[in-house]
């Protein structure tokens, strides 16, 4: 975050502007998902994936603008825990919570199963046994890096995003070059444009959303924004507008360079791409494509590792709550890290990564965003009447979370039935975690709710200050002077 220092020499921190909060919405979305994404749409619908780009860019904008409406009615509070928890009840937030961590932790086991596409390109010939042990082997790199420490972890993804954008930036300037060198056969492979049924329109729409998610990181509270009101629906609309056209253009080179048909067929889309656009010199086409692969690897391994960072938080805070075990919330002695809970999350990934396809996992991740993103946008809705003076002068977006939830309720519809049964069988499990956790955590409020000193002294100002006994309280002031 920048700014922290003093501003105007009064010892106040600079808060954030637009180009900022621009900049967190951009950092936040754009990352490896582009990697993995980019042959999804073309295996279902040819060319025409592009539009469902742009289509999934404006849903994810339109429910990151619903983020951002709770956040200006609740300034201090964040996440969609915090959101659904105030408009409804404890447990409707917890499941919402239940959910995002769900939704998490399969992401979290799609980027062992990219890698292993990508390094396929340095050794075809491995087989299921190299490819299981492949997985292992990036776990454990996952795993150790976190336990190691978010200040270690930090600077391994810092080095990472050099290596996350070069390629990508390398593959837009390839594609563009190729466009005005040979424009024939870069027209002639959004021939056809349409393939498939229409049935895999939807899905792809499913499989691609997957690429944007990640702009609930850019609603920070507002007390750290200037101007929040202004400032951050701003930065959401132009963050997302210069997320979407970069995706756009990725996608667009690459289906030019390569064609819809060859690109159906790809498991690493973007190394393809770079053969195609850099075939002579045949030293400068191999260097290129070593750098593509390279960096797809490392910037996977960039994703996975920040992605755990934040799931293994939410666990920790789940736990400190109260509502997951408190093994989740346990610390190793030495780095101060929730190793408990990042044992758990990493082996659990693993083994989704053996058992389930790439397009599965994805399409899981999407229907448990999709239900976290429509229990937010609905909360909005209730936030706006529980929180009349906050929401004065937002009112007249309420099309925004009207049209968020909506959204929502389209990509969860679009998941397979199989997927959708998984995925409500792995949210119905937090129910009994619920039963069996709240009750303590309940217990725990009560005490410090009616037992506290604070709020004893709270509680006898308010009996002081009721009707009848006001009188008798002036009275023994009286006395005591």
């Amino acid at each position: 975050m920048r700014g922290g220092g003093p501003a105007n020499g009064r010892g106040l921190a600079r808060k954030l502007s637009t180009f900022d909060v621009t900049s967190l919405v951009v950092g936040s979305i754009i990352g490896a998902d582009v990697y993995v994404a980019t042959a999804l749409g073309a295996k279902l619908i040819g060319p025409a994936s592009l539009l469902v780009w742009v289509l999934a860019g404006v849903m994810a904008m339109v429910i990151a603008l619903s983020f951002a409406h709770c956040v200006l009615i609740l300034p201090k509070v964040g996440g969609p825990y915090a959101f659904v928890k105030e408009a409804f009840n404890p447990f409707a937030g917890f499941i919402v919570g239940w959910g995002l961590l769900l939704a998490e932790w399969f992401s979290l086991a799609v980027f062992p199963v990219a890698f292993t596409q990508y390094f396929l390109f340095f050794d075809p010939g491995l087989g299921a046994l190299g490819i299981a042990l492949l997985k292992a082997l990036f776990i454990v790199i996952i795993l150790v890096t976190n336990l190691v420490g978010v200040k270690a972890a930090g600077r391994f993804n810092d080095a990472l995003t050099i290596a996350k954008l070069a390629p990508l930036i390398l593959i837009v300037l390839g594609g563009l070059a190729f466009l005005g060198l040979q424009p024939g056969t870069f027209g002639g492979n959004f021939t056809p444009f349409l393939t498939g049924d229409p049935l895999g329109f939807g899905r792809a729409l499913v499989l691609i959303f997957w690429a944007y998610a990640g702009f609930e990181l850019s609603t920070i509270p507002t007390d750290e924004v200037d101007r929040p009101a202004r400032t951050v629906p701003r930065a959401i609309l132009v963050g997302m507008l210069i997320v979407i056209g970069f995706y756009f253009l990725t996608n667009f080179v690459v289906m030019g360079s390569v064609g819809g048909s060859v690109l159906a067929g790809s498991s690493s889309p973007l190394i393809d791409a770079a053969n195609a656009m850099f075939r002579s010199p045949a030293l400068l086409a191999a260097a290129v494509v070593l750098v593509v692969a390279v960096g797809a690897l490392l910037s996977i391994t960039g994703a996975d590792e920040s992605g755990t960072v934040g799931t293994s938080r939410l666990a920790y805070a789940m736990s400190l709550d109260g509502l997951l075990p408190k093994a989740f919330s346990r610390t190793h002695a030495r780095f101060q890290t929730p190793y408990v809970g990042l044992i758990v999350l990493c082996g659990t990934a693993y083994v989704a990564s053996l058992l389930g396809g790439l397009t599965d996992l994805i399409a899981s991740s999407v229907f448990l965003l999709a239900f976290v993103y429509f229990a937010t946008c609905l909360s909005t809705l209730i936030l706006e009447r529980k929180h009349a003076e906050a929401a004065r002068g937002l009112r007249w977006k309420r099309a925004i979370p009207v049209a968020g939830a909506l959204f929502s309720l389209i990509l969860m519809v679009l998941v397979s039935p199989y997927l959708i049964a998984i995925s409500l069988v792995l949210l119905a499990v937090g129910v009994p975690i619920y039963v069996f956790f709240s009750p303590r955590k309940e217990l725990e409020d009560l005490r410090a709710a009616y037992l506290s000193a604070e709020a004893i002294s709270r509680r006898a100002y308010r009996q002081s200050q009721r009707f009848l006994a006001y009188p008798l309280h002036q009275v023994r002031r009286l006395l005591q002077r």
